[in-house]
């Protein structure tokens, strides 16, 4: 007699495509932070999480592509927040991920929590570590 509830590995069995589709996702999210990560860290400003520190982009003064960037900067960083945490599971640098998505995307408190995640030695030694082969000076604090 079969029981009224599937276990994970049954549903699994009966779903191959999940798994699939989450090995390529494992293997895209890879090769994509391991590429664009050090992109981004390297063209982040050195004194980038400096209390005051407020940047303004020159496309401030164009209303329609003001949103149009901050629509897009926030889905990107939305985009790697999901991939980041989907890392801490899977292949990846989830927390270098998750960091990355959160300078991109803007809420309340977003600063605040970025130099709090900045000042865990093990989170600014690695970013620093990316800067210093992107031959950048490191993250200012203080």
């Amino acid at each position: 007699m079969k029981q009224p509830f599937f276990t994970l590995l049954d549903w699994f069995h009966d779903h191959p495509y999940i798994l699939i589709a989450c090995g390529i996702l494992s293997i895209a999210t890879l090769f994509g932070t391991a590429l664009l990560l050090p992109l981004m860290i390297g063209h982040l400003p050195d004194d980038y999480f400096l209390k005051n520190k407020i940047g303004k982009h020159s496309i401030d003064n164009h209303p329609i592509m003001k949103w149009a960037f901050k629509i897009g900067k926030n889905l990107l960083g939305l985009l790697l927040i999901v991939a980041g945490l989907a890392m801490l599971v899977l292949p990846g640098q989830g927390l270098l991920t998750i960091f990355a998505g959160l300078i991109l995307a803007d809420f309340p408190g977003k600063r605040k929590l970025e130099r709090f995640l900045i000042g865990k030695k093990s989170v600014l030694r690695a970013i620093n570590y990316i800067r210093q082969k992107a031959k950048r000076p490191p993250i200012l604090l203080k």
